[in-house]
């Protein structure tokens, strides 16, 4: 048996009450990053960019349409206020790949709410699985949410769209693995939200093919051309299949409290303990973190509210200034002459101790005024757990920031929780 088709009858497990549930949980975190997603520009262009899209399925703030482009356009908002749940491991987001792709397809297929969670756990679990095997040099260059992407997306499709084939689907969403770091570099650059919609879109149609009988490469992640081989330099597929303990790997997703790179969450925990202990910071500020979190986040001059929310100075002197950082902390139009002048004593350094702790930890030190502050694993990560009151709020959160009424936030909150699938679709803008 080939590592593509061991993968997919990995997928064939029991899915417990418990599964669901925490695929709920994520379910609320990933609705509320899109909701307030499609309130920002980036959202309102993407559905000014197909207009007259017609068809069964919603698009979240536009007019309903095909599965295809309803997956297109979900999977572009859920990652656009960098709030989105990630595993630490694998650098992804699976939320805006895998929610959209089964929810698209749920609505075509008038799948019931327990058969959607279950598609969830599945893609979460496939995503996750081959994003934590494509190590560092994958990385270095692609974006691991909108390369593994498709694979979760395709799987969570695939169990929901009766006749589909798995492996097959698995072939023909792999070959379309894209998604380069480069659209970090520029401050313009909206790509970053095509990456997770385009994986989500072609797990969708993918699934749709293969329910056809149209064959996608069999041996599509472990082939001599296969994505190993073209995109991962020294990396096993064989890893794909490395014993993580027998609940679901969507039960070690973490969730994101602030809306920054999750590479700078670990210096923000350390900043709140700083501020608790120092009213007023007067010497230098030093952070110690992990390479990666640096490669991303030094940004000491942010010129945009992307760059903001990839800059460990801003998410420090925000911290610092006022306390753990909200939305609005990111708008450096705000920006005050005394934020400006923290940020520009941020220091920034890796060190042995993360570099080592990294992946399976993301921490960072804080130093300042003589006195040096740990946080070894960021707020959010199953060692450090959000409770789901905390997850409630984040969400409702969100959701009020994009102009929803306080109690239609509670209202779709509660129908997620309960997996009441009619309530949601009912409230969801």
């Amino acid at each position: 048996m080939t590592p593509t088709e061991k993968l997919a009858q990995h997928l064939g497990r029991k899915i417990t009450a418990s599964d669901r549930e925490r695929a709920a949980l994520l379910w609320l975190d990933w609705t509320g990053c899109a909701i307030a997603g499609q309130a920002q520009a980036v959202g309102k262009k993407i559905a000014a960019a197909f207009p007259n899209e017609t068809g069964l399925c919603k698009r979240i703030g536009a007019r309903s349409s095909s599965p295809q482009m309803a997956a297109l356009h979900n999977g572009c908002l859920g990652n656009v206020l960098e709030m989105d749940d990630v595993d630490k491991r694998a650098v992804l987001h699976a939320a805006p790949t895998v929610f959209p792709a089964a929810f698209a397809m749920a609505e075509f297929t008038g799948a019931s709410s327990s058969d959607f969670l279950n598609a969830i756990v599945i893609g979460y679990e496939a995503t996750i699985r081959l994003g934590r095997a494509v190590g560092p040099g994958h990385y270095a260059y692609w974006h691991n949410t909108a390369t593994c992407g498709p694979i979760g997306a395709a799987a969570a499709s695939c169990y929901l769209l009766a006749g589909s084939d798995f492996v097959s689907a698995f072939g023909l969403a792999m070959t379309q693995a894209a998604g380069l770091w480069q659209t970090r570099h520029e401050a313009d650059s909206m790509a970053k939200q095509i990456h997770a919609g385009h994986a989500a879109q072609v797990g969708v149609q993918s699934a749709f093919l293969s329910a056809q009988g149209f064959q996608g490469p069999r041996t599509i992640l472990e082939g001599e051309q296969g994505f190993f081989a073209a995109m991962c330099p020294g990396a096993n597929p064989e890893d794909i299949f490395k014993d993580y303990g027998p609940e679901w790997l969507i039960h070690q997703t973490s969730i994101k409290p602030y809306p920054a790179c999750r590479h700078a969450h670990p210096a923000i925990d350390a900043a709140v303990l700083g501020r608790a202990a120092h009213s007023k910071i007067m010497g230098e500020i030093c952070v110690e973190t992990y390479s990666d979190a640096l490669k991303f986040c030094n940004n000491p001059d942010p010129k945009s509210v992307i760059e903001a929310k990839f800059s460990i100075q801003h998410s420090v002197a925000v911290t610092l200034l006022k306390g753990e950082p909200r939305l609005e902390d990111f708008d450096i139009q705000n920006d005050s002459e005394e934020l400006q002048q923290l940020r520009g004593r941020v220091e920034l350094k890796s060190t042995d101790e993360f570099n080592k702790a990294y992946p399976n930890h993301y921490g960072a030190a804080l130093e300042i005024d003589g006195q040096r502050f740990v946080a070894k694993d960021a707020f959010g990560d199953p060692e450090k757990p959000m409770s789901e009151h905390a997850i409630r709020e984040k969400a409702e959160r969100l959701m009020i920031f994009a102009g929803m009424k306080e109690e239609d936030a509670k209202r779709l909150s509660d129908a997620t929780i309960n997996q009441n699938w009619q309530n949601y679709k009912a409230f969801l803008p």
